[in-house]
């Protein structure tokens, strides 16, 4: 069915700062995943800057979407065929000072990045939290409406015990592991979206994020917080989900999605 049609692959990545990753093999890491698109979160970076860092990869076509506070969140998408349009933020104004998504509409599909709200230390965030996942999930599926959707990036979210090494410990203490943004991701998939990973290995515990805090890298005491989502008629053209927990620069690794398009 899909033999005629090109493996896409496009890597998402939560940088944690655009300007210091690229000081870290970043050009490297990029060329050895050989992605078509590149999609990153917190780039901490204004717009201008973002398209500084990014000089020396000339082969694509940079977006970016920067938070109004500067060195703060952010979002970028690098396309080696330009987009027929990009769209920022969800139409929502409580949620679009922080340039927490950016939306590429290709042919046949929209292509969304995002940088979900962490509900923060003593779950400060979490009641505003709520309303993110709630108005974030109309705002796909209002997208998805028009052609399917891949939205990647980080969720901030475990989403079952096996993405996270400690579950026990902290179930309803730790943000991004509470009842309620579990439901709020379980919403997201039962409105039509498919966690591409899970999916396809429904028991392969692998992680894409470590605190650094606690050196937990190199004991392997991680979260899978980073996704790639598509819309369920998708599903049967996704070739692989893979988590790329050997490369490194940031406390995430990248995540990558290949499929036919």
């Amino acid at each position: 069915m899909h033999q005629n049609l090109p493996i896409v692959k496009i890597v998402s990545w939560n940088v944690n700062g655009l300007r210091a990753i690229v000081k870290k093999d970043f050009e490297q890491n990029l060329n050895s995943m050989q992605p078509d698109i590149i999609c990153m979160q917190e780039t901490k970076a204004q717009d201008d800057q973002v398209e500084r860092a990014l000089e020396p990869l000339s082969d694509y076509y940079i977006y970016s979407n920067s938070a109004e506070r500067k060195g703060y969140a952010g979002t970028a998408i690098l396309a080696k065929k330009k987009p027929i349009n990009i769209q920022k933020n969800v139409g929502v104004k409580m949620h679009d000072e922080e340039g927490r998504v950016i939306a590429a509409e290709f042919d046949n599909f929209y292509l969304v990045t995002v940088y979900v709200p962490n509900s923060g230390r003593g779950l400060v965030r979490l009641d505003y939290r709520a309303l993110w996942d709630k108005d974030f999930r109309k705002y796909l599926q209002a997208l998805s409406n028009h052609k399917p959707v891949i939205a990647c990036g980080d969720f901030n979210v475990a989403h079952q015990p096996i993405d996270i090494a400690h579950p026990k410990s902290n179930y309803n203490k730790t943000a991004g592991y509470t009842q309620q943004e579990i439901d709020g991701f379980t919403s997201l998939l039962d409105g039509g979206f498919t966690d591409t990973f899970r999916k396809l290995y429904p028991e392969r515990i692998e992680y894409s994020w470590w605190s650094v805090v606690t050196n937990s890298r190199a004991k392997n005491i991680g979260w899978r917080i980073d996704y790639f989502v598509v819309s369920e008629k998708l599903m049967p053209s996704v070739k692989d989900s893979i988590v790329h927990g050997e490369i490194f620069g940031s406390d995430h690794c990248p995540v990558a999605l290949e499929i036919n398009l």
